[in-house]
């Protein structure tokens, strides 16, 4: 935050408050002292407005976070401490004379802050318009207000982010980042890569939201710092850490286009210790949804799921200086999809059947030597068990496979391991040429093995894969304004032969409210199988799979950009845009072509393009006018296309352009909370029309064609009642809502048993009704 812009609008408020730092009355020695607390990262907040309500006397807190006000007249009176970009405070005071009291606040962030603190841009702590990299945040309060369930249905609300399901029988999705497809994201948790390839299939949708505190994102090669898979972008899900005693519960019913339910609890606890040195959260989750048939034969688009999640995440503070953070998160889903019957999977038709087992848990070492020097020290590990099951009964005709298929069905087994060992020092330079300057520099190891079989197709992903990696940061503050942030990876891969190095440079210079920002960075992804490569689809009456070329070597990437960040704050409102133009070119980027068919279906392989270049435009508006009416809206205009054609199909010409790839998308919020009761939101998601492959061998395609899809914008709309129970300190939420309003679906699904699974577009969500109560301590 730049202090003095806020100074200056703190003065101006309340000089136009006819002198109100000054009171009338004098000579009482009745006096108010304290501080103001952020309440998430407890630091102290300098220049907050402090004032007596319905009185002209007031004052702004310090540098320091602190505040005085003397010579008070005496009685009951509102303290309330405000500031815009927090929640305004308030609390009953007593004053008498001769007497000092103490009040001190903790202020919560609004939706809308320009003061938050973020981690992923560099690796360390900063204000996020002190970051020379744009850090994009979706935090726990955005998540409720337009009623996402899951990770997968907030992301979309982000600018430059796209979540789409590409299966229409198991509706496993993938997150899309300035164009780029999901295998080029990097999610973590807790700053950790422990987001697998396996998770990678079906995670999003089964982390639910009450997990998570709050969502931040880095677009583009500028967060090449987190080592391979971050070229696109990188997804850190921090998770709920306790701040104060507190409790929460709800329970959502959602009715999916009139035919199927969706049920789900949460519950959320925090306890802190007296001392606030130690601290645990909870969280649990369950859900059961019915499978929906859109088509209406009696084949899902849905599956049916069944999930329980729950975790925990624990701080210790033994002394001031030394810090440890533990998270534990269990992930239990079984979902099914395909023919709509009440028996096993392998006697359905067609039918995809999942489940999963997942434990990740994390623990974080932090020892602050000094006021320059700190050290870090971090373990993470995850395992995913999965049975699975995917399979197509062959017609009767051909006797052999129908007989093989029942006497040797295609289950199979999944196993995943993947942990992560690191250290990071920084220590910062207090006089750098004339400057500041935070040195990182850090190492980390990541194993990742997964055994993935189905013996009746003779499919096996048996991979090892293994990195090394090295970093190094300078985060030079050149004079107050001017940011250079330099920085280089180091890493070496078990399938790769060479030491890979990949530097970043961003540059940020901040003139009033205004930052502009510069970034380059280098980039790899390894040779081998990551998420989509492990998912079996249906075409034609078979499943189609991707195997790796045998002389498949590293992609390589450069990725620029440049922005503008614009935020005016005042009293009432806030508001503001973000412009930024992104451009990536791959070096022999990866591709998958046809390369043939067996009994069981088609066959693709991933193989080396010449390269490909993916380049846009974001733009993002925001606005809070009070607190009470909020606007967030972004677009993307971008465009990817391959150096050469690419043979999607062996009966079709090869095409330059991305698949499933729409060149523009977007979204919107709109919320309106005239006082802390009542609550209004209204959401939408923009998909812009994009070339995809339709696959022969349902009745309604029976040869392979290109579509261009229509475009889609799905609204939504919540509106939500608070009724206090003060004597228990307890609120009673009742909320309700329409997703889709106006049912923009997709109208051509392929029906019976050779449909093609992949041909899915569009809004992942018909019209559906929901409706539930939450009860939480307030």
């Amino acid at each position: 935050m730049n202090k003095y812009i806020f100074m200056l609008i703190s003065l101006c408020f309340f000089y136009t408050q006819a002198g109100a730092t000054q009171p009338q009355q004098r000579g009482t020695d009745a006096n108010i002292i304290g501080h103001i607390l952020d309440k998430k990262t407890r630091e102290h907040i300098p220049y907050i407005n402090i004032y007596i309500k319905d009185t002209k006397i007031g004052t702004t807190t310090d540098e320091s976070g602190h505040y005085f006000l003397k010579d008070l007249p005496e009685g009951t009176f509102t303290l309330e401490a405000k500031f815009i970009g927090y929640k305004t405070a308030q609390t009953k005071v007593v004053i008498q004379k001769n007497k000092t009291v103490e009040v001190n606040f903790e202020l919560e962030e609004n939706d809308i802050s320009l003061n938050e603190v973020v981690v992923t841009g560099t690796k360390t702590a900063k204000r996020i318009t002190d970051s020379p990299v744009i850090v994009g945040v979706i935090d726990g309060n955005t998540l409720g207000k337009i009623q996402a369930n899951t990770l997968s249905e907030g992301l979309c609300f982000s600018t430059g982010l796209r979540v789409e399901t590409d299966c229409q029988t198991c509706n496993y999705s993938q997150l899309r980042m300035n164009g780029l497809g999901g295998s080029y994201s990097q999610i973590l948790i807790n700053s950790r890569p422990v987001f697998s390839s396996v998770m990678g299939l079906y995670g999003m949708d089964q982390i639910p939201a009450n997990m998570i505190d709050r969502i931040e994102i880095v677009r583009g090669g500028g967060s090449a710092l987190y080592g391979s898979s971050a070229i696109g972008g990188t997804v850190n899900i921090i998770t709920r850490i306790p701040y104060s005693n507190s409790y929460e519960a709800s329970l959502n019913h959602s009715v999916i286009d009139g035919k199927a339910n969706d049920n789900q609890i949460s519950v959320n606890a925090n306890i802190i210790s007296n001392k606030r040195n130690a601290g645990i959260s909870f969280f649990a989750n369950r859900r059961e949804r019915e499978a929906y048939d859109a088509s209406g034969d009696n084949f899902s688009e849905f599956p049916l799921l069944k999930a329980n999640t729950f975790g925990m995440t624990t701080f210790f503070k033994p002394s001031e200086n030394h810090k440890i953070e533990v998270n534990l998160n269990s992930i239990y889903e079984y979902r099914y999809g395909g023919e709509i019957v009440d028996k096993a999977a392998h006697l359905a038709l067609q039918s995809e059947e999942r489940t999963h087992n997942v434990l990740t848990a994390g623990i974080d070492y932090e020892w602050t030597l000094d006021d320059n020097n700190s050290l870090i020290a971090y373990m993470s590990t995850q395992n995913t068990k999965r049975k699975h099951y995917t399979g197509i009964v062959p017609d009767e005709t051909d006797t052999e496979a129908y007989e093989e298929h029942f006497k040797n069905p295609p289950y199979g087994d999944t196993d995943n391991t993947t942990y992560q060992l690191g250290t990071q020092f920084n220590h910062k330079i207090t006089d750098f040429l004339s400057g500041t300057n935070l040195l990182t520099v850090g190492a980390e190891y990541l194993y990742d093995d997964i055994y993935d079989e189905i013996s009746a197709y003779s499919y096996l992903t048996d991979q090892t894969t293994k990195n090394a990696g090295f970093f190094l940061q300078s985060d030079w503050e050149m004079f107050k304004g001017l940011n250079l942030l330099l920085g280089a990876r180091a890493d070496k891969h078990n399938m790769v032969d060479n030491l890979i190095v990949n530097p970043r440079v961003s540059a940020l210079y901040k003139i009033k409210n205004t930052q502009f920002r510069l970034s380059w960075a280098s980039g790899f992804r390894a040779p081998q199988a990551f998420d989509t490569d492990m998912h079996i689809a249906f075409a034609g009456g078979g499943v189609s799979r991707i195997r790796l070329s045998e002389d498949l070597k590293p992609e390589r990437s450069n990725s620029y950009s440049a922005s503008v960040n614009y935020d005016k704050a005042t009293e009432m409102f806030i508001c503001g845009f973000t412009f930024e133009g992104f451009y990536t070119k791959l070096n022999k980027a990866f591709a998958l072509e046809q390369v043939g068919s067996d009994d069981f279906g088609d066959i693709f392989e991933k193989i080396n393009s010449t390269g490909s270049a993916v380049k846009g435009l974001t733009l993002e508006l925001r606005g809070n006018y009070n607190g009470q009416i909020q606007l967030e809206t972004g677009f993307t205009l971008q465009n990817s296309q391959y150096d050469n054609p690419i043979i999607n199909s062996e009966n079709l010409e090869a095409r330059k352009k991305y698949l499933r790839a729409p060149d523009q998308y977007g979204y919107y919020t709109l919320t309106f909370s005239p006082n802390k009761k009542f609550n209004a939101s209204l959401s939408g998601v923009y998909t812009g029309s994009m070339l995809i492959m339709h696959a022969g061998g349902a009745p309604e395609t029976p040869q392979d064609k290109y579509i261009n899809t229509k475009s889609f914008l799905d609204n939504n709309l919540k509106v939500s009642y608070l009724f206090e129970l003060p004597n228990l300190n307890t609120g009673l939420e009742v909320f309700g809502g329409v997703k889709n309003i106006f049912n923009a679906y997709q109208s051509d699904f392929d029906s019976g048993k050779n449909r093609d699974s992949n041909y899915v577009y569009g809004p992942g969500l018909p019209r559906s009704i929901f409706f539930g109560i939450k009860v939480k301590s307030i």
